[in-house]
Formats: C-alpha cells, structure tokens, sequence
C-alpha cells in the first residue's frame, strides 16, 4: 500500500516478508518539485488506532467479545468511524458520529439538544468510554461527546450483554479517546459556517522525557454558534488531557481528565402539533423558546488504564473511570388542550449524575490438543448516583397563544417542589475463551453473571436481582482467506424500575438475540464487507396500564404491568474501507421491522413497535483523490436516506385519530479538501445540498411532547488544519 498525500495505495506485497496481522505501507515516490513526505518504510502491527491511518476501516476492534479481533473475526455486525472518516464528515458531536453510522438513528423529537440514539427498533442506554460503560440518559442530562476527543468510534449492533451487562438489544457504542504519541506533533484546527458557527481546536502530544517513557497530550476544543432557529445560540467546551508512562517494559499506565460544558438557550425547542392533529406549517426559523431558557451542562471525567504484559502473552488490564456530570434546566413548552389553546407549560430542573466505572480483565492464549486458543476472564463494577431536584413553573401562561406568532412570556418563578434521589449498581464476572477447533473454524464461548440492585431514596424503595446469568456463543467458519460465515447467539437482560398496582416492581426484560452472516475482507484489510440476519425477542416490557383507578396515589397514574413479547427481525449489509488506492467508502443499508408478537392489549399484536423510527436506511459515505500531480486535491460525498415515519396520535379524546408522519427522504452533503502542503489543509463541507426540509422527530402526543423537530437546512462550513 503506497501513500499518497491523503491516503495508501494498495499494491502487492512479498507475503514471505511480512508477518501475519502486519501491514506494509511504503510511502509513494514523488518527483522533486513535488511536496510528498520522504521516502519511508514502515510496518504496522495489527492496531486498532486509526488516527494518521487515512482509511475508513481498521485492523481489529474488542468491543464485541473484548478480545483483539479483526471484524472477519468477529461474530456480530460491528462498525468503526475512523478519525479520517470523523475529519471528513466534520464530525464534532457524538450526534453527528450516529446519523453517519450504519443502522443507527437520530430521534431529535424530545428537543434539538436532547436526541435519542436507536439502533435494531430498540433505545441506546449505554455509551462506552474506553470499553467502560456509562450510562445514557439524553433526557436528563444530555452531554453530547466532544469528537475532538477521540480516535475512533466502535460500533456493535445488537445485544451486547456479554461487554455491557444491562441493556437494550440495540448496539454498544464505545468511544475510544486519543492516547499521548512520544512523536512530537502539535494541530490547529479552525472553521466558520453559516449562522455563525465558529469553532477552534488545538492538539498537542510528545514525549515528556528523553527516552519517551512519558508521554502527554493535551486537547481543547470550543464552538460558539447561532442555529437556523432565530435567536437560539449554543456553546460547546471541551479540555482533555492525557498522560501516559511506561513504568516497565511490561506495564504502561495511562491517566487523564476531561471536562466538557454545553450550553443551549432552548430547552425542548420542538414544534406542536396544531388542533387538527397535525403538524403545524410554520418556517424552520421558528423558536418557540423564550430568551431566559437556558439548557448548561457539564460532565468532568477522570480516568486511570494499566495494562501488564506478561511474559507468556497474557495481558492483564486494570480500568477506572469516574464522572460528575451535572446540569440545569429552565424552559418551556408549548401545551395544547381543546379549553386554552396553545398555552406555555414551564419547569426547571437540575440534575447530579455520579457515575463509577471499574474493570479488570485477563486475558491471552492458551494450549489444548495440540492448538492455540485464547482466553479471557473479567471483573467489572458500575453504579450510577442520580439526584432530581425540581422546580414548578406555577401552571399554564398566554391562553390561545398564536404559534405562528409568538407571545413570549417572563421567567416565571419557580418554586422547589422536591426531588429524588435513586442509586444503581451493578457487580459482574464474566469469561469467554475463542476456541480453535480447525483452521477454518473457531467457536468463542462466553459468560456473564450479575448482582443488580436499585435504590429509590424518595420512595424508600428498591429491589436487587441477584446472579442472573447473560450467555454468548459465536462461530466463524472460513469459507477462504477473504470470506467467512458466522452465527451468534445471546441472551438480554434488563431490570426495570415501573411498579404495578400493588407498588411492586416489574420483573426484568429477558430475551435473545440471533445473528447470521457473512463477512468479507480484502486487501490485507484495507477493505471490509458485511451482510448479516438478525432476530431479537424482547419479554417482560412494561406496559402503562390503560385504567389506573386503582393506582396508588403516590404513584402518579403510573401504574404499569408486565406486556408480552416484542420481536424486531431485519439485516444489515455495509462495507467500509479502501475500493482503490484513491478510494474510501462506508456505506451500509439495514432494515428492521420491530412489531409486538404478544401484549395484555390483542389490538396490539401486530403492530410496530416504534413507529417513528424507519424501516429502512441507507446511508454512504465516500471520498475520493483527484489524479492531478501531486495528489493535492480531495472531493467526496455523504448520502442518506430513510422511509416513513409515524405515529397514531389521539385527539384529545375525541373518536377521530390522526396519522402524523415523515414521508421519506434524501440528504445529501458533499464535501472538496486541497493539501495546500505538508502541513496545511482546506476543507469546505456543504451540507443538505437540496435544502430538504424535513423532521429529524415528530410528535406522538397533542398536549404534551415530544414534537416535531426540523432537520437543518443547506449550510456551509469550512476548515483550516494545520499540523507541525
């Protein structure tokens, strides 16, 4: 693979000179008068680092099985977003890294800046940092991750209960940050785009000593920005810092602390649906939020990872991580009812979310009848401290409000009306080993066993579940050195904290998850293909019970029951990587149909499960560099594209219900990069080319939300990058 001022080209190679899991890469020869990098030699090991990769794809990802695995090797559908890839698309936001991935969704329709991620029909609950769990909770807290941060993104559709413990059967997204380099190197990063939209980066790494045992890096990352909504504004803050040492041959230890602050002057930000039951025609310009909104949080994160080599190529790994993320809200909504009309609803509320992380994991080969197999053994802890206090707004202001022109009303003020605290932990053991049965074949086996408990200190209530046991088994079966077959299997494992009638807690979501496929590998890796089947049953859900007379009043009409089987069947197809030596490609297709199997209500059965997440997406990402004489110049483009959405909404009571839906639709970017020489690069991205207007959320409810939420309109942005 020859490199090009953006990229590698693919060439042959001697296999009798390079070892298994290593990549040669020589850089390309170039006339004098031309400004390419001297000539170099160099052979990469089989690393999962992408950053100065310049390609769509890696050589190997954990998330899955957390064994070092290429992704023929691996036996579920698994996605990386490379730093190429993230530089590219102009990626600052986690947001941005799931409306790019394959078979992930973007539901803005509980507010702009409060987006909920899907993935297979189902929520994402768990963001990983590093391979640790944490938490996600867009509706409470709603920290978007900083990409300036970050080397990759790793994706793995489907259950991954083995890694993650608790969770829904959507997918594991796992954030893996940049680590300190001992070659010194320093970037700076700017860009400007429409409605102010400037941002500023820096990044710094070298060795701190002579021979390079300690190393750091330092990252900053600020964006101030106004929106296509008139008068909204928004900041987002990120410093991260890493330092990593080698305190032997055999241990490196690496410890940082990151800290980022967002901020958005409109809390929900989504449009109403009118009183016909449907969506209200007003410009994408409108805001419905007043001027005092205010939407801050904050999350600080300390991390500590120390990894021992043994001798034996066993490798031991000892992660924390710690975060205190914080926020405060003061907003409002609109609120139709048949009697006001259009009327503002408003609350405040501020949120402290502790969360703790620890993970030892053992792992490395072993000998049996005369093969190498390998094994892995962890032990893992997280919990979650959350404390709500909330502030009443005193009611409804502005009856039969005009929504195409807004009366906008007074911070009202709000009064304490108390707050909750709730505590989970969670405390696992699993083991997993990757078992050579032929050269051609490979069985990995795994096992998790947790103890679960939740705690309501407002309620003084509370449940565990104890030694409840998730299990895994994949095959691969090498069809040839380029293809391999696959099945998976896993079980689900979710508690819940809905209460029934008799103020008892619903018993845990279980089910399974069943995955055939076929994958693909080409040019030493350069390039990876994909097509998968997929099932998943999901019991146990709870349900909001219909007649809630006999609720307990302390419970708030929220009574729920235990609600049948919900089943979501579907595939997915991608391939991402190298097509040519000046060609990179993501591209991947998926389609889902969630639908309820079982449920208390038969009118049920039958029908999707999520109406307002699509069937259907397609979704392409290319770049591609011009043949001209020094390979200066970059064009490349983003496609999406998704059917209907949704959903059945009531008329306040009346007989007649309404059908509120997002046709389908296309998107497409398209972005032009020059390498003006070694150092600096332009970029300019042009995003929504056509100018679609459309709803990245619609509502579901008349009289409360979520709402309808526009997608951008056709913007500009346009980057500096320079290194030295």
């Amino acid at each position: 693979m020859k490199q090009t001022a953006h990229g590698y080209r693919l060439q042959e190679k001697n296999k009798n000179t390079v070892t298994p899991n290593t990549t040669t890469l020589l850089q390309n020869h170039a006339d004098e008068d031309t400004q390419a990098l001297p000539v170099i030699s160099l052979v990469a090991t089989r690393s999962g680092i992408t950053e100065g990769k310049n390609s769509y794809t890696t050589s190997q990802m954990n998330t899955a099985t957390r064994l070092n695995l290429s992704m023929k090797e691996t036996p579920q559908s698994t996605t990386v977003i490379t730093k190429q890839r993230i530089d590219d698309q102009n990626m600052t936001s986690i947001n941005d890294m799931v409306q790019s991935a394959p078979g992930l969704i973007v539901d803005s329709s509980n507010g702009p800046s409060r987006t909920v991620f899907r993935a297979r029909g189902f929520d994402i609950d768990n963001i990983m940092y590093d391979g640790l769990p944490s938490q996600y909770d867009p509706i409470a807290v709603g920290v978007s991750t900083n990409m300036a941060m970050l080397d990759r993104v790793e994706v793995v559709r489907g259950a991954t209960g083995l890694i993650t413990g608790t969770g829904n059967p959507s997918a594991a997204i796992n954030v893996v940050r940049k680590r300190p380099t001992a070659e010194p190197k320093v970037s700076l990063t700017g860009s400007v785009g429409r409605w102010n939209n400037y941002r500023g980066e820096i990044d710094a790494s070298s060795k701190l000593n002579s021979s390079g045992s300690v190393r750091g890096r330092v990252v900053g990352s600020y964006q101030d920005q106004d929106t296509f909504r008139e008068g909204e504004e928004a900041e987002h803050g990120l410093l991260y810092g890493a330092l990593e040492i080698d305190l032997s041959p055999q241990a490196t230890l690496l410890t940082g602390i990151s800290y980022q602050k967002d901020y958005n002057n409109s809390f929900w930000g989504g449009i109403p649906l009118g009183a016909d039951g449907q969506h209200i025609k007003v410009p994408r310009s409108t805001n419905p939020a007043n001027d005092w909104e205010d939407k801050t949080t904050r999350l600080t994160t300390l991390f500590t990872d120390l990894e021992y080599r043994f001798d034996n190529d066993w490798k031991l790994r000892a992660a924390v991580m710690k975060s205190w993320n914080d926020g405060i809200f003061s907003g409002t909504y609109l609120n139709y009812t048949p009697a006001r009309g259009f009327a503002y609803s408003a609350y405040q509320g501020k949120y402290d979310i502790n969360n703790t992380g620890v993970d030892v994991f053992l792992n490395g080969p072993y000998q049996l009848f005369g093969r190498s197999h390998e094994a892995g053994f962890g032990l893992s802890q997280r919990s979650t401290r959350s404390k709500l206090h909330n502030y009443s707004g005193g009611g409804f202001y502005g009856d039969h409000l005009d929504p195409l022109n807004l009366d906008k009303i007074a911070k009202p003020d709000f009064q304490y009306s108390g707050s909750r605290t709730t505590e989970i932990a969670q405390h696992g053991f699993n083991a997993m080993t990757r078992l050579n049965l032929a050269d051609s074949l490979k069985l990995i086996l795994g096992g998790r066993i947790d103890w679960y408990e939740y705690k309501d200190f407002a309620g003084s209530s509370g449940y565990k579940v104890s030694d409840e046991l998730t299990s895994y088994a994949g095959i691969i079966y090498d069809l040839n050195p380029n293809h391999a077959v696959y099945a998976s299997y896993t079980t689900i494992f979710q508690p819940q904290n809905n209460k029934d009638i008799n103020r008892k807690i619903i018993k845990p979501i279980t089910g399974n998850n069943y995955e055939l496929g076929i994958k693909g590998e080409y040019f030493d890796g350069a390039l990876n293909a994909s097509a998968a089947l997929f099932r998943i049953n999901q019991e146990n859900r709870a349900k909001t019970l219909a007649d809630q007379s006999a609720c307990p009043e302390d419970l708030n009409n929220s009574c729920a029951e235990a609600s049948g089987l919900v089943r979501s069947d579907g595939f997915d197809l991608e391939l991402q990587g190298a097509l040519s030596s000046a060609w990179q490609l993501g591209a991947g297709y998926s389609y889902v149909k969630a639908r309820y199997k079982k449920d208390k209500d038969p009118a049920k059965v039958g029908q999707i499960f999520e109406s307002n997440a699509p069937k259907k997406v397609f979704k392409l990402t290319s770049s591609y560099i011009l043949p001209t004489e020094n390979n200066n110049w970059r064009v490349g483009g983003t496609l999406y594209w998704q059917d209907t959405i949704f959903n059945n909404v009531t008329n306040m009571g009346a007989a007649t219900d309404y059908r509120v839906e997002q046709k389908a639709y296309a998107l497409l970017d398209l972005m032009v990069a020059y390498q003006w020489n070694q150092n600096l690069d332009l970029q300019l991205n042009i995003n929504n080319v056509f100018d679609k207007e459309y709803y990245r959320g619609i509502a579901s409810d008349m009289g409360w939300f979520p709402m309808g939420s526009y997608g951008d309109p056709r913007n500009a942005v346009f980057t500096v990058r320079y290194k030295f």
